[in-house]
């Protein structure tokens, strides 16, 4: 019988109640880090690459339901069930903003180019703050058919926005500069995580229980077609029968985005996952309480790492692909090595043994804040 080998992952402790999310920020001259929302009402952060507690960020009185960095891992945002966000300066942990909102907040996110912050939850639209000036009011887009449960820019401007809702299928693409929906994305049911790679191309999904999309942002804005004309071009209509136009910029073709560029369907109820393209893996989890690594060519499952007492809620890639974290309803996060199977002498890569990981590993970091 062949021998099963185990992982052995860092543990970060200091929560006392469910994580929600984590998120881990871009490598910044000092590394790069990892924040994480619980529903303990205290968001933390941690060193991406060991887990070392660095921090918490106090001032909400509800549960966070979400967690972000800004491109530079010098601020850092929040979503609470307090009905509101806050901005923090992530080198201090001082608060700098408190954005009121008149319900639940369940997701944030920056923006990438342009210094916004966008939120959503209860109130069933999102909402574009200006970063520099969180006092002004902000920017709103209103018409999700129910609560919004993640939020993300995409788009090479962060021209776009991509959502989900907490009981309606598919995702909804809106256009931050027209202020309205451009179109949805299909799924087979609610979607229960979205999650953007740090290059900002791959939108990685999960829905059904079982199915696990990733998508290719690139095509979200990219058009078909397109030309420069000569004159001053205020409006233009397309004809496919004469394929021919008055005038245009940029003709999208709709039917190349209601397909991810991979789909998978895995054996176990997966809540939430994460893509690394950098080494072409899938990390997910869910309520079996196992964090699952796969091949994203095949969907071939690598390992599958054990030790949560909960159900995995959450599920990211660190920025270099070194690693993955998850948070758990056992209120740990754990940190795994993506390439652990291939520096087991005998094991080479993409080599089909499933390793089953020891429940209590032996290096437990982080004193309780």
């Amino acid at each position: 019988m062949m021998q099963r080998k185990c992982q052995q992952p860092i543990v970060c402790h200091g929560h006392s109640r469910p994580i929600v999310e984590v998120n881990y920020s871009n490598v910044t001259p000092d590394g790069y880090f990892l924040v994480s929302a619980s529903k303990d009402g205290q968001p933390m952060l941690r060193s991406g690459t060991t887990g070392d507690w660095i921090g918490t960020f106090i001032g909400h009185k509800g549960c966070v339901w979400s967690c972000a960095l800004d491109p530079t891992a010098t601020l850092a945002a929040t979503g609470s069930a307090d009905f509101s966000a806050k901005l923090w300066d992530a080198l201090t942990g001082m608060e700098k903003a408190t954005l009121q909102h008149k319900h639940i907040v369940r997701t944030c996110c920056f923006s990438p180019c342009s210094g916004k912050l966008v939120t959503g939850g209860h109130e069933k639209l999102l909402r574009l703050f200006e970063v520099e000036r969180p006092e002004a009011a902000p920017f709103e887009l209103p018409g999700a058919p129910s609560t919004i449960k993640a939020a993300v820019f995409v788009g090479p401007s962060d021209s776009l926005l991509v959502s989900s809702t907490g009981d309606a299928a598919g995702l909804t693409v809106w256009d931050v500069r027209g202020g309205g929906v451009v179109r949805s994305m299909p799924t087979d049911g609610p979607v229960t995580s979205v999650d953007l790679t740090h290059d900002g191309r791959w939108l990685t999904t999960t829905d059904n229980r079982n199915t696990v999309r990733i998508w290719d942002t690139s095509k979200l804005d990219a058009p078909a077609k397109q030309f420069t004309v000569t004159y001053p071009a205020e409006a233009a209509s397309y004809c496919p029968a004469k394929n021919s136009l008055p005038a245009c910029l940029g003709l999208r073709d709709t039917s190349k985005l209601d397909a991810p560029a991979k789909q998978f369907t895995v054996t176990y109820p997966a809540e939430a996952a994460s893509y690394c393209p950098a080494k072409n893996r899938f990390a997910a989890g869910g309520e079996d309480m196992w964090v699952h690594l796969h091949s994203a060519d095949t969907g071939l499952e690598l390992e599958t790492n054990k030790g949560h007492h909960g159900p995995v809620h959450t599920v990211r890639f660190g920025p270099e692909g070194k690693e993955y974290a998850s948070g758990s309803e056992d209120g740990t996060i754990r940190i795994w090595q993506t390439d652990w199977l291939e520096s087991q002498a005998g094991v080479a890569d993409g080599a089909a043994q499933v390793a089953v990981n020891a429940v209590a590993p032996p290096y437990v970091n982080g004193a309780k804040a």
